[in-house]
């Protein structure tokens, strides 16, 4: 495996933890926790995004 496929992969999982992070803070944790939850899926997000940007240039 080369970079670009790690970083592909990080990619991948990065936004699946994102999609569950963010499923747990809307349906699990109604209350004052499930803001916290959708806002670190977010992060995920984010953090996925600049490992996607990353791919090629690394």
């Amino acid at each position: 495996m080369n970079k670009n496929t790690i970083l592909g992969w990080a990619t991948f999982i990065m936004v699946l933890m994102g999609l569950l992070l963010i499923a747990l803070g809307i349906f699990k944790y109604s209350e004052l926790a499930g803001y916290g939850f959708s806002a670190v899926g977010i992060g995920f997000f984010a953090i996925a995004w600049v490992f996607n940007a990353l791919k090629g240039r690394v």
